[in-house]
């Protein structure tokens, strides 16, 4: 008759002792990785798409942008903006298809680099990120991209204006603002319209701008529609944006070429540059206007420039002003950070919720099935004056991105046109040597 199972058991416990002993830690171990799994949730950035996991697991957003040197000041806010947004996201609820999935952030400095923003991409990916956004530079942006599409990662990119980026085939970047043709012929076109309502149409221009992709394909784009608008640019002059500390002799050669009007594309502190030694040069110009351009629509360019700001004007991307949800993220921005939200911070937020909203119908952090959802994205909002929503054509630009043009007027920048964003009429003729009529 055979033992009875117990009994066969406590036999071979005495025979086999440390069988017995490694077979209970296995199991145990076992048991303890069961549980572990379970309560958080799985691993970082996985999914089943199920989203049935009553325990939010974590996904990792990549937030890359320079949070040193010379782009630090709009870097260290786009950082932040990511965070606010994430922080958001969770407060809400997380990624609901996703059983409540948190967002998390993890940040990396570009230092300005774009070979130090290449080796930072390839951490992230490391690291296991989701999703990337960033990174405010255009040859930055441009490395960032080539990593992302090699390791099949979606990019959103926030903030970079350079074309050619966006023209490789790339499969895995998107871009939200409008890219550098968009911004140069806006430009032009709203430099005309506003110059014949005004009855004073320009015919001329001279033009400056930093030397690199940036400055160089926004010139290109606005040279190009200003032509057709019958305005020519009677003069260029390029610089190094970032080892530039005085623009005297540029701004007095463009004074020379007597052009209508000055345009300039460039990042803050040599823009700001512009501002300055232009007040010393006073060229007798119809206004001095801003493509692209990197200070003249910020908030703490009236405050930096005084009075050697005033009815400056700029083209540009931006957040809008009439917008109850615009202003409400930037107030939230304020009282987090203690520092007045601008333009590129805000791109950066909307462009968390892009991701946010594609893991959400994409219920998947699968590479492929988000990049999928971000293509396939049409997201409403108000936030920034766009002709229609958040929508990607198949170079992954959003199709209505669109600028819109702004002046420093008493100290304030405002929207002065097209006239559905228009917080106040342009002021044109003016500058801030001669003045201004209305």
């Amino acid at each position: 008759m055979a033992s009875p199972p117990f009994a066969t058991q406590r036999h071979a416990r005495k025979k086999q002792p440390g069988a017995l002993l490694r077979r209970s830690g296995a199991a145990i171990f076992l048991l303890v990785v069961i549980l572990v799994t379970a309560a958080c949730g799985g691993t970082s950035g996985s999914s089943n798409g199920s989203g049935s996991s009553s325990t939010p697991r974590v996904i990792k957003i990549g937030s890359i942008h320079p949070l040193t040197g010379a782009l630090a000041g709009d870097g260290k806010q786009m950082d932040e903006a990511v965070r606010m947004a994430i922080d958001d996201i969770n407060a809400a609820g997380g990624i609901k298809s996703l059983g409540g999935a948190k967002l998390a952030i993890d940040s990396v400095d570009t230092q300005g680099d774009p070979n130090v923003a290449q080796s930072e991409a390839q951490r992230l990916v490391n690291d296991g990120v989701a999703a990337m956004v960033g990174t405010y530079q255009s040859d930055a942006t441009a490395e960032v991209a080539k990593i992302a599409e090699r390791a099949r990662i979606p990019l959103v990119i926030d903030v970079t204006a350079a074309d050619d980026i966006m023209q490789q085939g790339y499969q895995f970047s998107f871009r939200i603002q409008p890219n550098a043709t968009a911004m140069g012929t806006y430009g032009a076109r709203y430099l005309k319209a506003i110059s014949d309502a005004a009855g004073s149409p320009v015919k001329t221009v001279a033009y400056i701008h930093e030397e690199s992709d940036f400055g160089t394909s926004v010139f290109k784009a606005f040279q190009a529609e200003a032509a057709k608008e019958g305005i020519q640019v009677v003069k260029e002059i390029k610089y190094n944006a970032f080892n530039v500390s005085d623009l005297t002799l540029e701004l007095t050669q463009l004074k020379a070429a007597n052009p209508d009007v000055i345009a300039a594309t460039g990042y803050y502190k040599d823009s700001l540059l512009v501002a300055q030694n232009a007040a010393s040069v006073m060229p007798n110009v119809k206004a001095m206007y801003g493509v692209a351009n990197g200070a003249f629509d910020l908030p703490q360019f009236p405050k930096d420039a005084g009075k050697a700001g005033s009815f400056y004007f700029s083209s540009n991307y931006h957040w809008n002003a009439l917008s109850s949800d615009a202003n409400k993220i930037r107030s939230e921005f304020q009282a987090q950070y203690n520092d007045e939200m601008r333009t590129p911070a805000v791109f950066s937020y909307v462009a968390v919720q892009v991701i946010a909203n594609a893991l959400e119908r994409a219920r998947s952090t699968d590479a492929q099935a988000l990049r999928n959802a971000i293509a396939q994205t049409s997201l409403n909002t108000s936030i920034f004056p766009f002709s229609g929503p958040i929508e990607f054509d198949s170079h992954g630009e959003n199709k209505n991105a669109q600028p819109i043009l702004m002046q420093v007027q008493n100290g304030s920048v405002v929207q002065v046109y097209p006239g559905q964003y228009a917080q106040a009429r342009p002021i044109f003729p003016a500058t801030p040597w001669s003045g201004g009529t209305k």
